[in-house]
């Protein structure tokens, strides 16, 4: 369970008492909010060893409100979202040598694994286009301003909001056959209708493009990117980013396949094995495949992976979820990494040295790249603060933006592995408690 939940109960979409499998679903749509609770709290450039709390955006970054455009004809292309609502995403025109540049960013937000939590999720942003908030900010890979976002600020710059609840994955052959109450998986087709759309707007003639993800976004950004190679002009230059999208097939503390188990569910209930490589379906169980660790074996378009190596969200839902702690003696480290005890910690790094060893082919891919920094955080590209800034976490004191850019430009292999917490100073590790 997310370590805020008390705070949020009263929003009235958590209003009903919420099962283990809820919250699990639910960790990763709230952690924006977490955010934005954290950034309400004192100066963030103390002892960011304490327990870092991020701050708002930029001053500047206030003017890069974006509108949300819904998809058009989203009902003639059947691509909708989990409620029968038209998606959205948010589009700032590029500028100057910008121009015929574009990167798009896949908004994260968990998934739903049965038709109880894909329907009360269709009540929400993140299954209803009609609780989207009209205009958003563009901060970090996103910002137009060149301070925050030096490589990429006049590019054209898109978000997709995430409203189908299987990383834009799912098949409508797996929708309910139930008129009353109907949920629609249409994730690949609003996938498809988004794409069309872009590309008639003139990401056809792109020279560069770059597709990133945060989380779930992530997730998508690596099951659909060969696919966004395949639909732009042979001669540009296309890459991908996972931010937070490297979800490991760990047991949990009690020993459970708890994650596993989740994506399982999701990939049932969605029929998201028709989006998910061929030759690992047909050799593996389908859910298996869902997991980053065996997409990337099969991208043939250049990735770059950021991760914390202790990603909040991974030790709360994935190593220590609701129910894996009935002592509650994880309680505290699970909401701030500064209160784990030596044994935890001890397991916290062994979770670290999985994480690495799911990586440790990629790292020898000479066309990818990583970031992974020593953090207890989540996301990290969308947020100013710690994409670029003179306060950002850094490997090689370079920044996660300057090793992006590095990368992206082929200007220097990046492969940026940080040392064990608690070595990093400039790490941002949150603190829930």
């Amino acid at each position: 369970m997310m370590a805020n939940t008390a705070r949020l109960r009263p929003l009235a979409w958590w209003g009903r008492k919420w099962t283990k499998r809820d919250w699990a679903v639910a960790a990763v749509a709230v952690t924006a909010f977490l955010f934005l609770l954290s950034s309400l709290s004192d100066d963030p450039r103390r002892d960011r060893g304490a327990g870092a709390r991020l701050p708002a955006d930029d001053p500047a970054s206030a003017a890069d409100l974006v509108d949300l455009t819904l998809l058009r004809d989203a009902e003639t292309k059947g691509a909708l979202c989990l409620d029968g609502s038209a998606p959205g995403y948010h589009f700032s025109k590029g500028f100057g040598s910008g121009s015929d540049s574009w990167l798009i960013h896949i908004e994260g937000g968990g998934w739903c694994d049965s038709f109880s939590s894909c329907s009360s999720r269709a009540k929400t942003k993140l299954g209803s286009s009609a609780y989207m908030e009209h205009q958003v900010s563009f901060a970090g890979i996103l910002s137009s301003e060149r301070s925050q976002n030096p490589e990429f600020f006049n590019w054209n710059k898109v978000k997709i909001r995430y409203c189908d609840g299987a990383s834009f994955s799912g098949y409508p052959q797996s929708e309910p056959k139930d008129k009353k109450g109907r949920i629609f998986f249409r994730g690949q087709l609003i996938w498809k209708a988004l794409m069309d759309e872009l590309l008639s707007a003139g990401l056809s003639t792109a020279h560069q493009a770059f597709l990133t993800g945060c989380s779930a976004g992530g997730l998508a950004t690596l099951i659909h990117c060969d696919d966004f190679r395949e639909i732009l002009p042979k001669d540009a230059t296309v890459k991908c980013l996972a931010d937070a999208g490297f979800f490991l097939n760990e047991k949990d503390i009690s020993g459970n396949d708890t994650m596993r188990s989740f994506y399982h569910n999701v990939v049932q209930l969605q029929g998201v094995k028709e989006s998910l490589n061929k030759d690992c379906v047909t050799s593996k169980e389908p859910s298996d495949c869902f997991f980053p660790e065996e997409i990337i074996k099969n991208i043939r378009t250049p990735v770059f992976l950021v991760n914390p190596a202790y990603d909040f969200w991974q030790i709360q839902n994935v190593l220590v979820p609701d129910g894996s702690d009935p002592s509650e003696s994880w309680k505290k480290c699970r909401l701030n990494i500064r209160a784990c005890t030596p044994s935890q910690l001890k397991t916290l790094q062994g979770f670290r040295d999985s994480m690495l060893r799911a990586l440790s082919e990629f790292q020898k891919s000479k066309e990818g790249g990583m970031f992974i920094n020593s953090c207890f955080i989540h996301c990290q590209t969308w947020i100013g603060e710690t994409w670029h800034s003179s306060n950002s976490p850094r490997i090689s004191n370079k920044t996660i933006a300057e090793s992006v850019g590095d990368w992206y430009f082929n200007r220097r292999a990046v492969k940026q592995i940080d040392c064990r917490y608690p070595c990093n100073p400039s790490c941002y590790n949150m603190d829930f408690s």
